[in-house]
């Protein structure tokens, strides 16, 4: 099965019944090096949140990578920003 390349998402989950306003971003970008990386950024809606960058040796890699974090993350709810 062939991916569409991977960009960049940015997902939300937000419960008001239990004060969950999340965000989830994954980019994937490439070094002065060549390399690709893949960069994760997390927390509460309205702060800097945390992030965390992983370097992939192929480009094939980081796209199975940051396609199965997506994955992960809309299994648990998270969807993009505005859709319900």
């Amino acid at each position: 099965m062939t991916q569409a390349p991977f960009d960049c998402v940015h997902l939300h989950r937000i419960d008001p019944s239990i004060n969950m306003a999340r965000f989830y971003r994954v980019t994937m970008e490439k070094t002065l090096f060549g390399e690709t990386v893949i960069r994760r950024s997390w927390g509460r809606i309205g702060t800097r949140g945390q992030s965390l960058t992983l370097t992939l040796a192929t480009d094939a890699d980081a796209q199975r990578m940051a396609c199965e974090m997506e994955r992960r993350k809309r299994r648990r709810g998270y969807r993009e920003p505005g859709v319900s």
